[in-house]
């Protein structure tokens, strides 16, 4: 019998929210049903498992993050929109760090396709024509992109810059300033 009020969206939830307490690696069906005070078999017709659990929370992310860079994007182009998409990153990084960890969860090819992450690339891509990128230049930039917001964010989240002046917050202005430039003067293939 399933209990009253357990849905599959309210697991997901409540997984994402665990996920932003005691971090995404610690989510299971396990740790789901002692939130809920539930037994675990009760959970299975709703997740088939620990990792269909991580996947649902990775796309709520996914989605979120997309609804955060979709409403930033609104009416800015070039360094706007530049900044604006990474400090979306960063911010929701901070506020929900075990969801920014589930958005990095490998999907299988199916589920990435259908998912949020796609609206991820065409919004980089969309900020990208504001600097007149073909391609292949238009990937390169993309994945430099992912990876400097991701590489950035995950060391300032790991205390990576805590130690040291100046504040990560003008680190970052900084970050955003040198990839405006670098965008602005793709070098020549």
């Amino acid at each position: 019998m399933v209990r009253v009020g357990l849905t599959t969206e309210r697991l997901v939830r409540a997984g994402a929210e665990l996920a932003d307490e005691v971090g995404f690696d610690e989510v299971t069906v396990s740790a789901l049903a002692r939130h809920f005070d539930v037994k675990v078999a009760s959970l299975y017709s709703h997740v088939r498992n620990s990792h269909d659990l991580k996947t649902r929370i990775a796309l709520l992310a996914l989605a979120e993050l997309a609804d955060r860079g979709a409403t930033a994007l609104a009416g800015r182009a070039g360094k706007d929109a530049l900044a604006a998409f990474a400090n979306v990153y960063r911010d929701y990084a901070r506020e929900h760090p075990g969801r920014y960890a589930a958005a990095q969860l490998r999907l299988d090819p199916e589920t990435a396709a259908a998912s949020a992450g796609v609206r991820h690339a065409q919004m980089t891509r969309a900020i990208l024509r504001g600097y007149d990128l073909a391609e292949p230049d238009q990937t390169h930039a993309v994945r430099l992109l992912g990876s400097v917001f991701h590489g950035y964010v995950s060391l300032e989240m790991g205390g990576g810059f805590s130690h040291s002046a100046p504040d990560t917050q003008e680190t970052w202005t900084r970050v955003v300033d040198a990839l405006d430039a670098l965008l602005r003067n793709w070098p020549a293939a």
